[in-house]
């Protein structure tokens, strides 16, 4: 990661962390980059945003930037990050960026950049980018007369979306209720349009953004209504069911260390192989990319059908459950009947020094140890957290008493060894 850029762009508390004048910038480079490649006409760059106050703030200033690069900036207004990601693909652009901050408070903001294929930025750009943020911004060269960029609304890719979305089911979704949360944020038109486009009876909550309003005791961080299916169930649904219908190359999904020890045990039971990756949606699509794996995701339900889209999209998500349960004509209880879930226990941990200590020889005896005494009943696993100065201790097993004997276990080595500064509450 980066100085801005993390695993899922340049994030922060809007005006402080991240300013109107870093968006500027964030353009002005783009504009200046991409130009490059273009000697007869302009280079094409498509901007989307969520509905927060600050997101038309940031809109304006990365316009500005990348039309005074020379480059042309064009505007889907509202829509979400996957609409963004489909449109830079298929209309040819040279690039893509997203202004959101996903299921953050409203007074945070980000800026996520993809490339021309609508996939996330390759790190090394970035990395000149922010070498371009922190260095002397007066060597871009300025566009002037005719040369200036243009701005330009183009509201029209979210309707080629939406068109895409529905085009996926290949059965109608006529007689079936449909409750749709839309967090006051980016889906708030497009999830109600699909929906209705497939036939579906669609009731709709929290579409109705102000601007400070998004997410606020509403969309993924408050779902306490219903039962909730998290991303490990929603990869088993769908894995299984293309599985049995021959649709699922090379039998793998794709995983992240965080996925729940039932699942695995559910995937083994069904046949299903699995990788594990990283935390961290782009890693999961590397992977899916490098081995062409055409399922992935998190637990948190970021989940990527890579035959249909270079990122996840929850619309996506929810359009290929709707299909299976069309096509097995049964409810979700019963078709996530085939995973449980193990109790886990996590605890955030500071120490001196995150690699002295993952390499300390007590403390890998300590994991050593958990992992022989939990054998198949369980798992332990210590990583490095990629935004916070600490280590993340997860255990697994048949009970939360057996979780947090172990990881109180690993944690112990850590303090004999001089490492543990405190235990995160």
């Amino acid at each position: 990661m980066g100085k801005y850029f993390g695993t899922d762009g340049f994030r922060g508390k809007a005006g402080v962390d991240l300013t109107a004048e870093h968006a500027f910038q964030v353009g002005r480079f783009l504009g200046w980059y991409y130009s490059q490649k273009h000697t007869e006409d302009s280079a094409r760059i498509v901007i989307g945003k969520d509905t927060r106050r600050s997101s038309y703030m940031f809109e304006n200033a990365l316009a500005a930037g990348i039309t005074s690069s020379g480059a042309d900036a064009y505007l889907l207004h509202v829509t979400t990050t996957p609409c963004v990601s489909y449109i830079t693909r298929t209309e040819n652009f040279d690039c893509g960026v997203m202004i959101s901050a996903s299921h953050n408070p409203f007074y945070d903001n980000g800026i996520k950049l993809m490339n021309g294929v609508g996939e996330k930025m390759d790190d090394a750009l970035q990395a000149e980018l922010e070498a371009f943020i922190d260095g002397d911004p007066a060597y871009l060269p300025w566009a002037t007369e005719g040369k200036v960029g243009k701005t330009i609304d183009f509201y029209s890719g979210r309707n080629r979306y939406i068109g895409y979305l529905t085009s996926l089911p290949s059965r109608s979704f006529e007689k079936h209720k449909v409750g749709l949360d839309c967090a006051n944020g980016s889906s708030w038109m497009i999830g109600r349009a699909v929906f209705d486009a497939l036939g579906a009876k669609t009731y709709v909550i929290n579409d109705q953004p102000d601007g400070v309003n998004i997410n606020t005791d509403c969309g993924s961080t408050h779902i306490e209504r219903g039962r909730v299916l998290n991303g490990d169930k929603i990869l088993y649904i769908c894995a299984k069911h293309f599985k049995e219908r021959g649709q699922l190359p090379s039998n793998t999904l794709v995983t992240t260390v965080m996925s729940n020890f039932g699942l695995y045990k559910a995937l083994d039971k069904a046949g299903i192989r699995y990788e594990k990756t990283a935390v961290g949606d782009r890693y999961v699509y590397e992977n899916m990319k490098e081995n062409d794996f055409m399922i992935g995701g998190e637990q948190s339900g970021h989940i990527i059908f890579r035959k249909y889209a270079h990122t996840g999209d929850g619309l996506i998500t929810a359009l290929m459950l709707m299909q299976v349960m069309i096509d097995t004509q049964l409810p979700l209880s019963v078709l996530a009947a085939g995973v449980t879930m193990y109790p886990q226990v996590l605890k955030n941990v500071r120490v001196d020094d995150k690699d002295l200590t993952l390499a300390d020889s007590a403390v890998q005896a300590a994991v050593d140890e958990c992992t022989a005494e939990l054998g198949d009943s369980g798992r332990v696993l210590l990583r490095k957290s990629g935004t916070e100065p600490v280590l993340r201790v997860m255990a697994e097993a048949g009970t939360a008493e057996e979780c947090e004997k172990q990881v109180d276990r690993i944690i112990a080595a850590m303090e004999k060894s001089g490492h543990l500064i405190e235990v995160k509450k």
